[in-house]
């Protein structure tokens, strides 16, 4: 993974800018940045979710279902509930650069040389 730009050279249409859009929204709640940065681990059900990050699980249940609608996480079922787990590598990268570039940008403005 590359922590550099697009190799995707072409302009973004009306309608990619705004699925991006409103995947970033997504992630611009702690809440689910949470959620999502756990089940980097691997898959859980909700219940082990809500106990991860400190949050009632009818309030994790509510963000999944954000996140499933997004295309961000997906679930299988596994007896009487539902396990969850990031959608592929990509929301993992996209974590992954999101938290590299804020740890770029809190070096570079501790760095007196910049």
């Amino acid at each position: 993974m590359g922590h550099g730009v697009s190799s995707d050279a072409r302009p973004a249409t009306e309608a990619e800018v705004a699925r991006v859009a409103e995947t970033l929204r997504a992630l611009s709640t702690p809440s689910r940045l949470r959620i999502l940065l756990h089940l980097v681990a691997g898959p859980c059900a909700a219940g082990e979710i809500a106990t991860a990050v400190e949050m009632e699980q009818s309030a994790v249940s509510h963000q999944l279902r954000i996140l499933r609608q997004l295309g961000l996480v997906v679930a299988t079922r596994s007896g009487r509930s539902m396990r969850y787990r990031l959608y592929d590598d990509h929301v993992a990268q996209l974590l992954d650069e999101a938290r590299y570039h804020v740890e770029h940008l809190r070096l570079r403005a501790a760095d007196p040389a910049s």
